[in-house]
């Protein structure tokens, strides 16, 4: 039996009231005929991350997606707009002036001429591709994510809602933009090919020590192991971004991110990285909220996307502080935190790739 195939719609339907996609989590040995699971076996097994990119059909008109291809463009060199959604506003701006400080151009935030040159070069790559999905890449488990703590911890895990949101964080997007690429009949399932912001393969890092699956984690968020290093970080509150600086004071990276409250400020100050927790498990302790309901107990929720450290934790030496992933990447920028700086998912795990215990971490106005 074939694995189904949804429809765009149907899958954000699912978003908005956590269903659970079952039929994805079947394996496929169990669809197989008897012995060809056993045969297959002794092969070596498809990557689960590689989209294969599809040409385009013939007579498809040229696309033009200037914004997005910007943002892709910025995405790939470490000046990350957040969400690739081709929509212009304050995070594509904010991320236009990281790159032109960067590259010594004008700091405008505007895209120019001079800007697009320097950022898109002499061969400028697509906005998006067609991709097909791999079949590895729609199994689950997938899990309907209540929003209370407390349920949270009772689950074996804090993975994706369903496959539309696992591929919407693949390319660096969310459900709704990936509905805007595609045509409303557009299904998604193995082999289905899907239009999205053209973000490369990373392959399953190789990593010494890594008992929590961090290599499958970078590939499965298109985030290459091997970044440029940072010697140390700043964290500025008038723009709402962190910037990363080489040794010599370079700006090398740039990611949107929320900071602080009312409740819960942002620590300005001078800090530093005391170590990264990649695929934490989040104890979760009511006393240090105060929205807590008063009937919250402390609880260990465990790994995944969805959780409320998303997928990396980098500690501070500020107590109870830190830089962490969202279950929300579309709100970077435009909530409020606990006090913690919160990224991307994908910008968190390439920002975990360029620091280390010990890197200076600055908190300014």
């Amino acid at each position: 039996m074939p694995v189904k195939k949804h429809s765009l719609a149907l899958s954000l339907l699912c978003v908005a009231c956590n269903m659970t996609v079952t039929d994805a989590n079947e394996s496929a040995s169990s669809r197989q005929p008897d012995g060809q699971a056993e045969r297959q076996s002794a092969q070596p097994a498809a990557d689960p991350h590689a989209f294969v990119i599809v040409p385009e059909p013939a007579g498809t008109p040229a696309r033009v997606e200037s914004v997005l291809q910007a943002q892709v463009a910025l995405d790939r060199a470490g000046f990350s707009p957040g969400v690739l959604d081709g929509r212009e506003g304050m995070s594509f701006a904010t991320a236009l002036t990281g790159f032109q400080k960067a590259k010594g151009l004008p700091a405008t935030g505007h895209y120019d001429e001079a800007t697009a040159k320097a950022l898109l070069g002499d061969r400028p790559q697509p906005a998006t591709w067609l991709v097909r999905i791999p079949e590895g890449f729609v199994k689950g488990p997938f899990f309907a994510v209540p929003k209370d703590l407390n349920e949270q911890a009772k689950l074996p895990a804090l993975g994706y809602r369903n496959l539309l949101e696992k591929l919407a964080e693949r390319f660096h997007t969310t459900p709704e933009a990936l509905m805007a690429l595609n045509r409303p009949d557009t299904k998604v399932g193995a082999g289905a090919a899907i239009r999205v912001p053209a973000i490369a393969n990373q392959p399953v890092a190789r990593i010494e020590g890594d008992e929590r699956g961090w290599g499958e984690t970078l590939a499965s968020l298109g985030v290459a192991k091997d970044q440029p290093q940072a010697d140390h970080i700043v964290v500025d509150k008038s723009d709402g971004v962190l910037r990363a600086y080489d040794a010599q004071n370079r700006l090398i990276a740039q990611f949107p991110a929320t900071m602080g409250s009312q409740h819960d400020p942002l620590p300005i100050g001078t800090w530093e990285i005391k170590g990264l927790s990649r695929n934490p498990d989040f104890h979760y302790n009511p006393d240090l909220f105060w929205d807590a309901a008063s009937t919250d107990q402390k609880a260990v929720l465990k790994p995944g996307p969805n959780g409320p450290v998303g997928v990396v934790w980098i500690d501070l030496s500020k107590p109870h502080y830190g830089i962490h992933g969202t279950p929300e990447p579309q709100t970077i920028g435009r909530t409020e935190s606990h006090g913690c700086i919160r990224l991307t998912n994908w910008d968190a795990a390439r920002l975990a790739q360029m620091v280390q215990s010990g890197v200076k971490a600055v908190f300014q106005l």
